[in-house]
């Protein structure tokens, strides 16, 4: 159910139909009301189709929260603050790549660059200030307060492979082509396979510790919910998207040897190696 234009202009948003507090972070993280229109619903009065006016005249609210979408953003924050915890109880942040988190920087900076213009709720703009925060705090402690126990030397990744093929795409396949929608199809795109130099470098170790193996675990999982999010809102709201779904499925597939390693290896007590 969508509520009027009022409601959309004050960024007040829909109520919630669901026990969830607040709206979603966003389209998978997305920070504004969805472009994509429900299968045969107008937005616009008199029934005319919502692609024949323009973007500030289309009447759209952010979705309500979910089951699905609220754990996939609990193992989200899990996994992050087990990095964080990982690296400053060690003191060292041996065996995290500073490339991955590098990545996921650049991804929550162009995907929350509206943190101060497009208010939604109070979840959405602390879900939004925590990722930043954390994401720059991580590479802070790699590259500077930890920075002796960093191992350059198996954190060499050719991220230049993943950052300019996904901009390329983020101008050419896109929802609407204006500078906040790019930056935004970019963060989805770059998300999808920023996790790469961390899975390069525990294949060229050949193993990772039981807490970075937790760490993965919980962005594996946090992608996979969001898969069932996506099912869940096409069936109960209509709606899909189909860059976020995409890239998601590409995202999930990445972990899906390690999800079958973690089972059986740490799971069991055992320490986690990858083929070198």
């Amino acid at each position: 159910m969508r509520s009027s234009c009022s409601a959309t202009s004050s960024g007040l948003g829909a109520p919630s139909q669901s026990p969830l507090p607040g709206a979603e972070p966003t389209r998978g993280h997305l920070s504004r009301p969805p472009t994509a229109q429900p299968p045969g619903q107008n937005s616009s009065p008199g029934g005319q189709p919502p692609s024949s006016l323009p973007p500030a005249q289309l009447c759209q609210v952010p979705p309500t929260m979910n089951l699905f979408r609220f754990l996939g953003d609990l193992s989200h924050l899990l996994a992050i603050i087990l990095l964080l915890l990982k690296i400053w109880k060690s003191r060292s942040c041996a065996g995290i790549s500073g490339k991955s988190q590098v990545l996921f920087a650049v991804v929550f900076t162009a995907r929350y660059l509206d943190l101060f213009t497009n208010y939604i709720s109070l979840y959405n703009t602390c879900m939004k200030v925590v990722y930043i925060a954390c994401s720059f705090t991580t590479v802070w402690m790699i590259y500077s307060k930890f920075k002796a126990t960093y191992d350059g030397n198996h954190d060499t990744f050719r991220v230049e492979f993943l950052v300019i093929p996904t901009a390329i795409l983020a101008f050419l396949v896109n929802h609407d082509f204006t500078p906040l929608e790019i930056l935004w199809t970019f963060s989805i795109y770059l998300e999808s396979v920023a996790i790469l130099p961390q899975l390069f470098m525990v294949s060229k170790t050949g193993e990772a510790e039981t807490i970075t193996s937790h760490y993965l675990f919980a962005l594996g999982v946090y992608r996979t919910l969001y898969l069932f999010n996506w099912i869940w809102r096409y069936h109960f709201e209509g709606f899909f998207d189909l860059i976020a779904i995409v890239a998601g499925l590409v995202q999930t597939v990445l972990y899906c040897d390690f999800f079958y390693l973690y089972i059986t290896k740490v799971l069991k007590g055992k320490k986690l190696s990858l083929p070198a």
